[in-house]
């Protein structure tokens, strides 16, 4: 009986120890919780399995945030040593990250190539189900008159419609913009696999969202007249140049 107390007060001994609680006179800082448990009592020791998992845990997520962090930093140094080192070797590296830093992503020519492969558009966000003609002939965004031609403004034609009209995209394409312009206001930039960029604005609503994919003359926004607001801003990009959207679509100019 007295070889088994000695056991038990053995064990309690050890496990103050772990504790960090003070087995004599000293003092130890606390550690853990000192109120003994039942098993304790008994000369059985607790298992601390889920405070290990949380800290293994912890310790892993500060490994990954601190890589991420190592090569962010090693990406904006190693570019900033490219365009500051003056070499025939390092020429070609420039452009191409030139190149890549200025250009758009072709997002409409990918995703054409992910529908006809995969038989359904890419999309960030589900998307509606959308029937395209592909032999859909292109029409102006609204209904209106042409109240002011390419040639006078030189980037595009304003449309001035009599009532409140949805606006639509001429083809199929991506929303590479959708927010506010400094000049044209609420506007629209729809990227198309051909490479052109058509732009709509002075919207009083938009109703399409950044990445996502436009089927030919589907509504993007919607316009109404008002005494500041009376026409809808159009415009075709094609190779970094405005070309005239009357040379594109057949349309009726107003006289």
């Amino acid at each position: 009986m007295d070889r088994d107390i000695k056991k038990v007060r053995k064990a309690i001994e050890q496990r103050k120890k772990v504790r960090g609680l003070p087995s004599g006179g000293g003092t130890t800082k606390q550690l853990l919780p000192s109120i003994p448990e039942a098993e304790e009592k008994h000369g059985y020791y607790s298992m601390f399995t889920h405070q290990e998992e949380v800290t293994s845990g912890n310790n892993r997520a500060v490994t990954s945030i601190a890589v991420k962090g190592i090569l962010s930093a090693m990406l904006f140094f190693g570019t900033a040593l490219l365009w500051q080192t003056d070499t025939t070797l390092l020429q070609k590296p420039r452009e191409w990250t030139s190149q890549v830093m200025t250009n758009e992503f072709p997002f409409a020519k990918v995703n054409v190539w992910y529908k006809e492969t995969f038989g359904r558009p890419l999309s960030l966000s589900p998307q509606p189900v959308l029937e395209t003609n592909e032999e859909q002939l292109m029409a102006l965004p609204v209904n209106g008159n042409i109240t002011e031609t390419f040639q006078t403004n030189g980037t595009g034609i304003m449309i001035t419609p009599e009532e409140k009209t949805n606006v639509t995209s001429i083809q199929e394409g991506v929303v590479i913009f959708a927010g506010n312009d400094r000049e044209t206001n609420k506007t629209v930039t729809i990227q198309h696999a051909d490479g052109t960029v058509t732009n709509y604005g002075n919207l009083s609503n938009i109703d399409v969202h950044l990445y996502q994919f436009i089927a030919g003359n589907q509504q993007i926004g919607s316009f109404t007249p008002a005494a500041d607001n009376e026409t809808v801003f159009f415009s075709i990009e094609k190779n970094n140049d405005y070309v005239d959207p009357v040379q594109v679509i057949q349309v009726d100019e107003l006289p």
